[in-house]
C-alpha cells in the first residue's frame, strides 16, 4: 500500500475451489485481498496472491493444506481500520459460537465473515456501528443464485466505500 491513510480492499468467500473468472478483473488495483473461508484448495490462495497481498481464515470445507497456515479467526489493522475475519460467525442478532459476547468484549471497526452464502452489508448499532460484512459467495457450489465480491475502500481510518460486484456481470 503506497498510501497508509488509504487501501482498497477485495473481499471474497467461499469459492469452494473455483475462482470465477471475472474475478481477476475486478481484483485489480487492490492492496489486499481478504478471503472468508471456504476456499477449497491453497492453489486457489496463490492465484489470488498472484494479484495482491492475501489475508484468508479456514473454512468448514477447507482441509490441512489451508488450517495449517492459516487460523479460525483473524484479527488486524489496515489504514487505521481494525477488522476481524471468520468463516461461520451468523449475522447481527443472531450470532453463532459464542460470537456475540466475543464481538462486544473486543468490537473491530469492521466484521467479515462469509458460510451463509448470503450477500450481507450492515452497520451494527448495538456494536457502535461495526461494519458488519458477507460478501456472499464467488463460487459455483451452493444455493446461491448470483456470485459476489466487494470491494471496500479506506481513506483517513474509515470504511468510506463498499461496491458489491455481481461476477456474471461483464467487468
Amino acid at each position: 500500500m503506497s498510501d497508509p491513510s488509504s487501501a482498497v480492499i477485495g473481499i471474497l468467500s467461499d469459492t469452494h475451489g473455483w475462482l470465477h473468472p471475472n474475478l481477476f478483473h475486478y481484483l485489480q488495483g487492490v492492496d489486499l485481498i481478504l478471503h472468508a473461508g471456504d476456499v477449497g484448495s491453497i492453489d486457489q490462495i496463490d492465484e489470488l496472491r498472484s494479484i495482491a497481498p492475501v489475508r484468508a481464515v479456514w473454512g468448514n470445507v477447507d482441509g490441512w493444506d489451508l488450517r495449517h497456515p492459516f487460523p479460525e479467526h483473524d484479527q488486524f489493522e489496515v489504514a487505521g481500520v481494525r477488522f476481524w475475519l471468520t468463516h461461520i460467525a451468523g449475522r447481527p442478532g443472531r450470532w453463532q459460537r459464542g460470537m456475540g459476547k466475543a464481538l462486544a468484549a473486543d468490537t473491530p471497526d469492521v466484521f467479515i465473515c462469509g458460510h451463509s452464502h448470503i450477500l450481507q452489508i450492515e452497520r451494527v448499532p448495538e456494536l457502535g456501528g461495526m461494519l458488519f460484512l458477507n460478501p456472499g459467495a464467488a463460487g459455483r457450489q451452493g444455493f446461491q443464485q448470483v456470485k459476489t465480491m466487494v470491494r471496500l475502500q479506506i481513506l483517513d481510518g474509515q470504511a468510506t466505500q463498499v461496491e458489491v460486484i455481481h461476477l456474471d456481470e461483464e467487468g
